[in-house]
């Protein structure tokens, strides 16, 4: 994810920390080309180094995630952003949140998941990375 540069701030009139249109554009298409990702090579190319996602099962690293997706521990059938992301910049940092539904298998056994994600990237030379994933279940309709 090439970001073309320093990008000016938001309008007084926008929501502090609102992304610019081309660096809300960017970072957007990521979180669909991401979700697209199905093979730990391309899902790598979104990550920084020292990458780490949260969920109810504790703290993962990439070199884990990344190594049950190759080993076919994890994989994914459908993953798919249900609302528009919402996208706050702040200098070489963004937050990004998204409700996100997927169907995936962890060892064998088909799971369904819909999900609030928060992705927090960073801008390094240029390159937005994301540092570290946080998934939390969403409430069912009928509340928790």
């Amino acid at each position: 994810m090439r970001d073309s540069g320093d990008r000016p701030g938001p309008p007084p009139d926008s929501p502090e920390g609102a992304a610019d249109p081309g660096t809300h554009a960017l970072l957007a298409s990521a979180v669909d080309d991401w979700a697209a990702a199905n093979d730990a090579e391309r899902i790598a190319a979104f990550m920084a180094d020292e990458w780490v996602i949260v969920s109810e099962s504790g703290i993962t690293d990439r070199d884990t995630f990344l190594a049950f997706v190759t080993s076919g521990d994890l994989t994914h059938s459908a993953m798919r952003a249900i609302t528009p992301p919402r996208i706050r910049v702040h200098g070489d940092t963004a937050v990004v949140t998204a409700r996100i539904t997927n169907t995936a298998h962890y060892g064998g056994d088909r799971f369904d998941a819909d999900e609030w994600t928060t992705d927090v990237f960073v801008r390094r030379d240029g390159d937005w990375r994301c540092v570290l994933s946080h998934i939390t279940p969403a409430a069912s309709p009928e509340g928790p």
